[in-house]
């Protein structure tokens, strides 16, 4: 299949301003995903969809292709991943290329690499599935959540208070670092998770939001104890 990349990196971010440029342990947290799409050898094209020049900049530093630039309408807080990648698609067709597969792959993803990108786009390839995505067993059981209720803890889900954990069947959330993808059904669906979808699962230490600073300095001490850094 040929494939491609796609790096969804817009300049705006309100809770971290300039998010996507922000330097992340030595280098702008943007390189390491272009870096590991880049090493999996997985792809015919790393690109960045972006409305940003200083981006763009990074972007073509680090060895990634910035083709076009995003429009207004797939830059401001209400357009979803799929809206982006939509237009990516397009964007390509009326340049006249078309791409069997992708991976829309998140630019605040250090934990990413090129053997799981690679491992990702295999699965896509050789199983009847419409896209591949990464996913983190909850470390608690959701099953025995509380809700507040006029100040008083109460169980959501009385009938498992006395449940043991082990007896609860696992449960799952995305991680939020990239979604491989057929291109026909995502044209059919408009959607990064669709109805065939195939999990790869990635250990807890290895995932973290980067939505507030605190997230940011908690993704950078896990960056460092896994490659040993200062």
């Amino acid at each position: 299949m040929k494939s491609i990349a796609i790096i969804t990196a817009r300049g705006g971010s309100k809770r971290i301003p300039r998010k996507n440029a922000k330097d992340f342990c030595g280098k702008p947290i943007i390189a390491y995903s272009i870096e590991a799409a880049l090493n999996s050898g997985a792809f015919d094209s790393v690109m960045v969809s972006t409305d940003d020049e200083e981006i763009a900049a990074i972007a073509h530093e680090y060895g990634a292709q910035v083709p076009f630039m995003r429009s207004e309408k797939t830059s401001n807080d209400f357009a979803t991943s799929a809206d982006v990648i939509a237009e990516v698609l397009e964007k390509y067709r009326e340049m006249g290329i078309e791409y069997d597969s992708f991976i829309c792959l998140y630019p605040t993803a250090p934990f990413v690499t090129g053997e799981r990108l690679k491992a990702a786009m295999d699965l896509l390839e050789n199983n009847d599935v419409d896209s591949v995505i990464t996913v983190v067993r909850f470390s608690f059981p959701p099953q025995r959540a509380f809700i507040l209720e006029n100040g008083v803890v109460k169980y959501q889900y009385p009938e498992n208070a006395s449940k043991r954990s082990q007896d609860l069947q696992p449960l799952y959330h995305d991680c939020g670092q990239f979604y491989a993808c057929r291109t026909k059904p995502f044209d059919q669906y408009h959607s990064l998770v669709m109805p065939r979808t195939m999990p790869i699962e990635v250990p807890e230490e290895q995932v973290q939001d980067i939505d507030t600073y605190s997230d940011w300095m908690m993704a950078e001490i896990k960056y460092k104890v896994m490659n040993h850094l200062e």
